[in-house]
């Protein structure tokens, strides 16, 4: 009788894991959501108003984000110093780690040359 008890434990447990998996994939946040939270917890981080979000993909781990933060207000404003951070978000849309790829003057354009940088 302790065989077939212990059977019928291991199902259901087996059983509610499956049910809490599906229940996980529904209570995934939506690409907007992700990306709101994840630009929000940037300025928490450094302090620094972010200004617009320039890249967002969905990675192996979870999400990558490009954010323009203002590093530095000017005057005038075209001479603010700008950066761009690199933003990487677990699949809930956490934080997992961030690291600044560029700064600029706001008023400065990328530039681009033939072949490349």
């Amino acid at each position: 009788m302790s065989n077939t008890k212990n059977t019928s434990d291991t199902q259901s447990s087996q059983e509610s894991r499956k049910g809490s998996e599906s229940d996980t994939a529904e209570d995934r946040p939506s690409p907007m959501q992700v990306l709101r939270h994840g630009r929000t917890q940037l300025e928490e981080l450094t302090g620094m108003p972010a200004e617009s979000v320039s890249s967002f993909g969905q990675t192996e781990d979870g999400w990558s984000l490009e954010v323009e933060v203002l590093e530095l207000a000017r005057v005038p404003d075209t001479m603010s110093l700008m950066a761009s951070y690199q933003v990487e978000l677990d699949p809930q849309g956490e934080l997992t780690g961030y690291r600044r790829v560029r700064r600029y003057e706001r008023g400065r354009a990328d530039s681009h040359r033939a072949g490349g940088r």
